[in-house]
């Protein structure tokens, strides 16, 4: 099950991370991709790649918000899948 917190990285440390030699296992391992459902780990995994080629501010403020936003519907998600497990009555 996915913690209540989502990622606590800026777009600061992105930058900064983008540096690393394996900034793609870094900045996915930060925003915590393995924890969102199959196609959203996939698609944050692309937007990685090409904010690491890239490296602009845009990106990584994209990157960070399209995460949170994963993040939460994977939430979501989870406890309509827990809520719907439940015996009614």
């Amino acid at each position: 099950m996915i913690s209540e917190k989502t990622p606590t990285i800026t777009v600061e440390a992105l930058l900064y991370f983008r540096e690393e030699a394996d900034a793609l296992r870094v900045i996915t391992d930060k925003l915590r991709v393995k924890e969102m459902g199959p196609a959203d780990h996939i698609r944050t995994k692309h937007e990685v790649k090409a904010f690491v080629a890239s490296g602009s501010l845009a990106a990584a403020e994209a990157l960070l918000k399209a995460a949170t936003t994963r993040h939460a519907a994977q939430r979501e998600r989870e406890r309509l899948a827990q809520r719907a497990e439940r015996p009614m009555g």
